[in-house]
């Protein structure tokens, strides 16, 4: 049980909030690159940790994140026109370039040189794995941009959904780490088979398991953590372990184990205190074929303009029961909604935007989701009290070497080496051998 002020603590992003200046000192999805794909296309609204910005694409294709309200009468510069590499307000004409540079000042006289007086708030930002990324913290702790973990060489096919859900970042990431919930939740969608590993299909995901109760072991990292929920399998239980190992990056990204057509990512951006968006990706490495993006959307019921709106915004609501078909329930669907997303959504949203975490009732199967309160609690007290986040000390592990796992293995095998990348395991030997 948490007190109410470690849960104000853990979720509150809007402001000078402790977890809010954490997060920005780490790079943060702004929108996906389709969003602004075009040059001298529509800009786009965005607001991160309570910040109302706009997205765009000038000219020659650099991209510019500004304060969405422009400077002289605070208009909005999402109506502005993007065009000759700069944004223009429509009210008086003033034009912004991608850094926040006045290019021009219709309305003032040009000897005034009021327009070298005034620059408009922007952030840098990098384009890579479908996103584009922005940095908000202050300008001179701009860490470098490290390619993301679903993207480490570049070349690889990422698809990626958008949804925009009406509950804090937190209550999202406790979802995206607790493996236990699967076996009930997505028990319709990710269906015990005799296979080798996860394996996907047109329609579920095949898991070689029926354990309901994983075991649980948690490892704690530079980055965040990984743990372990280690369930017997269908064949060889005797001999055998089925580990999944899901990876939390603080403090925007999961890693859940993959299967045997496509790894699978979450990438969350905090809209403010209450609202999130929320990526659901899934990204091939060197050994699997990958998925395009309207399959991967479609599998999901995460389409523009069938299942969301224009803007992301789910047609499944509280309001409307998350479209729960009760006679599909009666027929064996576990939970009568369409969709893993759309599943977790009802449960994240229906908690309240801020759950109330002092009234909760934890048990052994919520390992991990101890683990990350106490870490990131922790985690916003060292950021208030000196001002050094999470993630952002050495020792490092580049995010492009970071990976989750799942597979059967010999119940002699240490699941901390399973899928780590060797620099990960020569830094955690070196540790280990200091202490």
């Amino acid at each position: 049980m948490m007190t109410a002020e470690d849960n104000d603590l853990l979720c509150r992003v809007e402001g000078d909030a402790p977890m809010g200046q954490l997060m920005r000192r780490h790079w943060i999805a702004a929108c996906m690159s389709e969003e602004v794909a075009e040059r001298d296309g529509t800009p786009v609204r965005v607001r991160l940790l309570g910040e109302d910005l706009v997205v765009f694409r000038d000219s020659e294709g650099r991209l510019g994140v500004l304060d969405e309200y422009c400077p002289h009468r605070r208009a909005s510069l999402a109506l502005g026109r993007n065009e000759e590499c700069g944004l223009r307000c429509l009210y008086h004409g003033w034009k912004f370039d991608v850094d926040g540079n006045v290019l021009e000042m219709t309305s003032e006289p040009a000897e005034s040189g009021f327009a070298g007086k005034v620059t408009h708030k922007s952030y840098p930002a990098r384009e890579a794995g479908g996103f584009v990324w922005t940095y908000m913290g202050p300008a001179d702790t701009v860490p470098e941009f490290e390619p993301p973990s679903f993207a480490p060489t570049g070349t690889e096919r990422v698809s990626i959904l958008k949804i925009k859900v009406k509950a804090n970042w937190a209550q999202i990431t406790e979802g995206q780490i607790d493996s236990a919930h699967s076996s009930s939740l997505h028990s319709s969608d990710m269906v015990p088979a005799r296979v080798d590993g996860a394996k996907a299909t047109d329609q579920t995901w095949l898991r070689p398991s029926t354990d309901r109760a994983p075991r649980f072991q948690v490892q704690h990292t530079s980055f965040g953590f990984r743990y372990a929920a280690i369930r017997r399998p269908i064949q060889n239980a005797s001999t055998h372990d089925y580990v999944r190992t899901t990876v939390f990056v603080a403090p925007f990204v999961s890693l859940i184990p993959p299967n045997n057509i496509h790894n699978v990512t979450t990438v969350l951006s905090p809209i403010d205190d209450h609202n999130t968006d929320f990526y659901f990706i899934a990204w091939n490495g060197a050994d699997k074929p990958g998925v395009d993006p309207e399959t991967w959307r479609k599998f999901n019921r995460a389409q523009v303009g069938i299942d969301l709106d224009a803007e992301y915004r789910n047609i499944r609501t509280r309001e409307n029961n998350y479209l729960q078909d009760r006679q599909a329930m009666r027929l064996g669907n576990f939970t009568g909604i369409a969709g893993i997303p759309n599943q977790d959504i009802a449960m994240w949203e229906t908690m309240g935007s801020i759950s109330d975490r002092t009234k909760e009732r934890l048990g052994a199967s919520d390992i991990a989701v101890v683990e990350f309160r106490k870490l990131m609690v922790e985690a916003a007290k060292r950021m208030r009290d000196t001002g050094v986040a999470l993630g952002r000390t050495a020792p490092h592990i580049p995010h492009a070497k970071i990976s989750s796992f799942e597979g059967i293995v010999a119940k002699s095998t240490d699941w901390r080496t399973l899928g780590v990348a060797p620099e990960e395991l020569a830094l955690r030997d070196a540790q280990e051998r200091v202490a």
